[in-house]
């Protein structure tokens, strides 16, 4: 028997707990108290938060094997440890649930109000999880654990059509991707005899010849899941429709929080997993960084200002870019040291804050424009000037340009870590990416200064399809959560721009 370091798990444990009580509080509870959840939500969220101070050491392993359990003298095989690694992702993810309830928290009048809380909360528990995991089976459980809520989520809205596509699609498109996943899972197990990652990567050293192309097959296939999680082209398909059809917090919740569960899994993988075939994944991963970049950007130049909902579909676009530069330091790891991986904890930061702090504007702005399109935002700072004036710097942050400056900070680390790994071509790629984006970026930004039109919205009506038809719109009160989502983002770009070094110093300390 051994013992259960309950304090090295609690932060997802607390996610989860508070998950059920929800769940059995809702059974209780008046409609008009229905708002309560939401409060359980948070204050959950903000425990599990907490609880990650007194693990800040990073030396916390439990569910470990004993030596001769490992067969080969290692101890220390553990399927969970909270080291400094799983500790940074979880802030982020943890956080980002966080935000995500903000914004949720005074718009959930036309939806389940008891399963959407439950299912954000189930989620979270499953992304807080998947970092600190450190066997095969504990990542595919937890990366499962964190989707499953998640479909639910996106077709929440009951009655409306594009909401039920968008869910089914993003459902369909996961599974297969799940599947194709575990199969890679069990050649691994097949060619190594073990699910522990460090185990893994020992036993990978020394493949009998004949079981080579199983392993590698095994890697390849393994690694197909997480690209999709992480939105890699060609993998990417799902995120448009998904984001558009999604009540907007969980659109931002995916941009967000989906994003790290995807990369976090990635990493651990490949770095700790797989080293052994770096000159298998390491060149599938440069080239499929340049591939999501080129292809995310190219699409978000293509959008239709005039488009009901192509800001959310110009921040899927987006996403989908900036996923690329997050591969980046990943493939370069392959080629060099771990060291650039710290690159990508800092980047996922950055974007995190910022990209959170984009739909938080964005959902501001829905509260009178039900239909979000990018011509909405025009005039924005003559009506709202201080979300017009967060809005700007999220989107010059995500561009790279100052005041900007963590945004530029993380672009200009990334590409150093393309360039230290001798990948000048990838490098060269990204720069011309980062040029490209500029244009759309610096476009909405423009946007939101310019004077106000008398009444561009029946003109623009008048051109919209049919399918795309949205309310007229109407005025709603801000909600002090929502307000409090924008301040907090913005606060936080702030301080990361006066001192972006810390980023990257706290995302590269002692990650493995």
């Amino acid at each position: 028997m051994q013992s259960v370091d309950w304090l090295a798990i609690a932060p997802p444990v607390v996610v989860a707990a508070m998950a059920l009580i929800v769940l059995v509080t809702d059974l209780f509870l008046p409609e008009h108290r229905k708002p309560l959840l939401g409060t359980l939500t948070i204050v959950g969220l903000v425990a599990a938060l907490a609880l990650l101070v007194p693990l800040r050491a990073g030396d916390r392993s439990t569910f470990c094997l004993n030596e001769a359990a490992t067969g080969s003298g290692a101890a220390g095989a553990c399927s969970y440890t909270a080291d400094h690694f799983a500790l940074v992702i979880q802030a982020l993810v943890l956080g980002g649930a966080l935000l995500t309830a903000l914004l949720s928290f005074g718009d959930t009048r036309r939806l389940p109000a008891g399963e959407f809380w439950f299912l954000l909360l189930s989620s979270a528990s499953g992304a807080a999880l998947l970092p600190a995991a450190r066997d095969l089976a504990t990542l595919v459980v937890a990366l499962e654990v964190a989707s499953l809520p998640a479909f639910a989520l996106v077709g929440i809205k009951r009655g409306d059509r594009r909401s039920s596509e968008a869910a089914l699609k993003f459902f369909l498109s996961s599974v297969v991707a799940t599947a194709v996943m575990l199969l890679g899972v069990s050649f691994l197990y097949a060619t190594t005899g073990t699910l522990h990652l460090t185990e893994i990567a020992s036993r990978l050293d020394d493949v009998p010849g004949q079981l080579d192309t199983l392993a590698k097959a095994g890697v390849v296939l393994t690694l197909v899941g997480f690209a999709f999680k992480t939105a890699a082209a060609p993998f990417h398909f799902w995120v448009p429709d998904t984001y558009i059809g999604a009540p907007l917090p969980i659109a931002a919740y995916l941009s967000v929080v989906g994003k790290a569960v995807g990369f976090s899994g990635l990493i651990l993988v490949t770095v700790i997993a797989f080293p052994a075939y770096a000159d298998v994944w390491g060149p599938a991963l440069a080239v499929l960084a340049a591939l999501t970049m080129t292809i995310g950007n190219a699409a978000a130049l293509r959008q239709n200002a005039g488009r009901a909902r192509s800001a959310v579909r110009l921040l899927a676009w987006s996403s989908v870019g900036q996923a690329g530069y997050l591969l980046v330091p990943i493939a370069a790891a392959a080629y060099s040291s771990d060291e650039h991986i710290g690159s990508t904890v800092a980047y996922a930061l950055m974007y995190a804050v910022v990209n959170l702090g984009a739909f938080a504007v964005a959902a501001l702005v829905a509260r009178t424009s039900p239909g979000n399109r990018l011509t909405d935002y025009r005039g924005l700072y003559a009506t709202r000037p201080l979300a017009a004036l967060a809005m700007a710097f999220f989107l010059l942050c995500l561009a790279g340009l100052p005041p900007g400056i963590i945004g530029l900070f993380a672009k200009v680390t990334v590409f150093s870590a393309a360039v230290d790994a001798g990948l000048g071509w990838l490098a060269v790629v990204m720069a011309v990416n980062v040029v490209i984006a500029l244009y759309y970026y610096l476009q909405w930004t423009a946007t939101l200064f310019r004077a106000p039109e008398g009444s561009p919205a029946e003109a623009v009506r008048e051109e919209t399809p049919a399918e795309d038809a949205v309310p007229a719109p109407t005025r709603h009160g801000v909600p002090a959560s929502l307000t409090v989502a924008i301040a907090l983002t913005a606060v936080a770009g702030v301080v990361l721009s006066g001192a972006p070094q810390t980023v990257l110093r706290f995302a590269a300390v002692n990650l493995f």
